[in-house]
């Protein structure tokens, strides 16, 4: 199949009419049905069976369902990365964050850095670490700030902070001396926790050692977000343990803090490209992103 013959199977696929696929394409009508005929000639086979006025695909369709979809979006991949390598050269500044720190982190160090550079174009976008690695593999964007370690032989990361898991209550769940104080791990037994997602890299790690508490910790409630069971938390419902820059993003009251001990390290990382040197103003955002997360870790004595 050529990759003309590609896009029409998937255009037919998801529109399940000539006219429709047609449209989707920006082609005419006679075309698409022209270049079905010819997909149809080369395979040997029929692609699809009209049924009620609708086409059908038939069982050896619905075989390269699968892989022409893998190969469409590669395709798509590959016209994404050249049109971004088109644009690498632009005067702008491209970052991608996790939601968590583009609430706590971001938007402080942000503020310096536009003092510093008023003219350039910035382009800020949230998204989880698995999209972000995508991102920046297709150009998409520069620079990328998460908690979670990444191993890719084409990206470079480094550590900009590091700190650990601090529990948080709703106001008033401890007394002052409490709070002036780490919790211990084990005092979590038997409690409520607002659970994390143990898809994500911290709730991953916090699930090992909840599970050997006795009496067993309860999720009642889990979250896919940092900044949900925060939410949570402010709102009563209950305790929770999360990474330090959703746990200090403010000083409204809304939640008492302590660190978590023994010490479970969280760690900022910067990801970007292999072999790629951050220009003046990349680097000086990273300064100031560094500075930001320093002095906000200061006050919980880290």
């Amino acid at each position: 199949m050529r990759l003309r013959h590609i896009e029409l199977f998937q255009a037919i696929l998801q529109t399940g009419s000539l006219t429709a696929a047609a449209e989707l394409l920006h082609i005419s009508q006679p075309a698409v049905s022209k270049s079905l005929q010819h997909a149809e000639q080369q395979l040997g086979f029929a692609l699809f069976h009209r049924v009620r006025g609708k086409l059908q695909p038939t069982a050896e369709a619905l075989m390269l369902q699968a892989p022409t979809e893998q190969l469409s979006s590669d395709l798509q991949s590959l016209r994404r990365l050249a049109a971004n390598l088109r644009h690498a050269n632009a005067a702008k500044l491209r970052l991608m964050c996790t939601p968590t720190l583009a609430q706590s982190l971001l938007p402080r160090a942000l503020g310096q850095w536009r003092r510093q550079y008023p003219d350039i174009e910035c382009e800020l976008a949230t998204q989880h670490t698995r999209e972000m690695v995508q991102a920046l593999l297709l150009q998409e964007a520069d620079l990328g700030l998460t908690l979670m370690r990444v191993e890719h032989p084409s990206l470079q990361v480094d550590t900009l902070a590091h700190s650990r898991l601090m529990a948080i209550a709703p106001a008033g769940w401890w007394s002052d001396a409490q709070c002036r104080t780490p919790l211990r791990l084990q005092h979590l037994a038997g409690l409520s926790l607002i659970g994390l997602d143990s898809r994500d890299g911290l709730g991953a790690l916090l699930q090992g050692h909840l599970q050997e508490l006795k009496p067993a910790v309860r999720m009642m409630t889990r979250v896919q977000t940092y900044q949900l069971a925060r939410l949570m938390v402010a709102a009563g419902q209950g305790l929770a343990l999360v990474d330090p820059f959703t746990a200090l993003m403010d000083a409204s009251g809304e939640v008492q803090v302590r660190p978590l001990e023994p010490k479970l390290g969280v760690t900022l990382y910067v990801l970007r490209r292999a072999g790629e040197t951050p220009v003046a103003a990349q680097q000086y955002l990273l300064e100031q992103i560094q500075n930001t997360a320093t002095e906000l870790l200061q006050t919980a004595g880290d």
